[in-house]
């Protein structure tokens, strides 16, 4: 986070605040949620939801449809600024910092917190300026070149595109449409990559890519994913959130959650009795 960012999210006390709500946790954690409300209209969507998202690890948000799982995952970078009807209290901190407060550029929030969406939505234009659009009109002073090429690279798409970046993106199949807008979410140069059901349009071989590709993020990333797929969330996450009727049943790690699972309505949604 640069220095700036750091500036106009601090609180006076909120790192001590944060520290001393913070459940026991054995990760180092980038982002922590803490009693989280979010409502549609004033009814409420998420009700006080708090947990820890740790650094360079994947954290799966898995649960019924209609639970607010995708509802919370925009709250993590404020994607829900743009809906009228939204309003939210609680306490969202990063790196210790309220992303909440009044004087926050929420631009800038996203710019640390980048988001993939269910659908490939790449831009109609070529494959390079899919990549090179955001940095360039956010004053990136660096060669354009290299950060394409790089951001290609983290998505494992270079290869398959490097002889054809000045043809459209369109012109891509879905998985690989769907790792082109990982890559523009990457040369943003973020800190934390949300990605709401990025699999959910794509054949298997295409969703065995992205799940390849999450394994090797996750060494430079911190990732936060909504997954209905239940065999996916057990394969690649390290900790995951189970919510039902906008409330956090259990959190806890991926492997303990799924085949020990604390509380009985998890045990029954995770063997598939309902959801």
């Amino acid at each position: 986070m640069s220095a700036q960012l750091d500036e106009k999210l601090m609180i006076p006390g909120q790192r001590e605040q944060a520290a001393n709500n913070k459940p026991a946790f054995a990760e180092e954690s980038i982002l922590n949620l803490d009693q989280v409300n979010i409502y549609y209209s004033g009814k409420a969507a998420i009700k006080e939801v708090s947990f820890p998202i740790a650094k360079q690890k994947i954290t799966s948000l898995i649960g019924p449809s209609g639970c607010g799982k995708s509802t919370l995952l925009r709250s993590l970078n404020r994607m829900n600024d743009f809906i009228p009807e939204v309003t939210m209290d609680g306490l969202f901190t990063y790196n210790g910092q309220n992303l909440n407060a009044p004087s926050v550029d929420p631009v800038e929030v996203r710019r640390h917190i980048g988001m993939v969406f269910q659908k490939p939505n790449p831009f109609p234009k070529t494959i390079y300026k899919n990549i090179a659009w955001g940095p360039n009109i956010n004053g990136y002073q660096k060669s354009l070149d290299e950060l394409v090429e790089h951001s290609l690279k983290q998505a494992a798409l270079w290869d398959e595109v490097k002889d054809r970046l000045h043809e459209s993106a369109l012109s891509l199949s879905g998985g690989q449409q769907q790792r082109l807008c990982i890559a523009r979410a990457l040369a943003m140069e973020p800190d934390i990559l949300l990605m709401d059901e990025p699999c959910s349009a794509l054949d298997p071989i295409s969703t065995a890519h992205i799940e390849d590709l999450l394994f090797e993020l996750k060494t430079r990333y911190t990732i936060v994913i909504v997954t209905h797929n239940m065999q996916q969330a057990a394969r690649i996450s390290d900790y995951t959130a189970f919510l039902e009727s906008g409330e956090l049943i259990e959190f806890g790690v991926t492997e303990q959650l799924f085949t020990m699972p604390q509380k009985q309505r998890t045990e029954e949604y995770v063997t598939g009795r309902f959801g």
